[in-house]
């Protein structure tokens, strides 16, 4: 069951047991596992697949917030889409490992989102990125304002 604006209306819904405190600007944390699907021949996670882990990473730091991607496109009519990406691998997952995938919300602006992100192992940093992130009118997949619930929602997390 969803709200007009596309929030998911679920008891404990918000913070899904996964963030840190998503009431300010403290980091959501998701783990995430090393799957064979994930590696390349000698079991090195490859590149594209830290791709993938950020953005569990962000839906489900947006999921933990009460807003599903799905209600949001048949309750609003918008999605989100990656404008542009940053990344620099520091040292390599390997088959089987256990990450974190850590997104902070750096900014919000009227149709763009921008997190900051992390992967980490036992505390080592293997990845970082800064993504941008446009909000967009699926139908015509162009540029949507944020719905007013989600920026007030969001800019107090920034």
């Amino acid at each position: 069951m969803t709200s007009e604006d596309g929030r998911e209306a679920r008891p404990g819904n918000a913070g899904a047991g996964r963030g840190v405190n998503l009431k300010s600007a403290e980091a959501f944390v998701f783990p995430v596992r090393v799957y064979f699907e994930d590696t390349d021949a000698a079991g090195i996670a490859y590149y594209a697949s830290y791709l993938r882990f950020l953005e569990r990473g962000r839906t489900e730091w947006l999921r933990a917030l009460g807003y599903g991607q799905e209600a949001l496109r048949e309750h609003t009519g918008i999605g989100f889409a990656v404008r542009s990406l940053a990344i620099e691998y520091l040292k390599p997952a390997r088959l089987d490992d256990e990450l974190l995938v850590v997104s902070r919300l750096r900014e919000v602006a009227r149709v763009r989102l921008v997190f900051d992100q992390r992967i980490e192992r036992a505390g080592a940093l293997l990845a970082q990125a800064s993504v941008r992130v446009a909000c967009v009118e699926l139908k015509s997949m162009k540029p949507a304002a944020l719905p007013r619930a989600l920026r007030q929602t969001f800019g107090c997390l920034a």
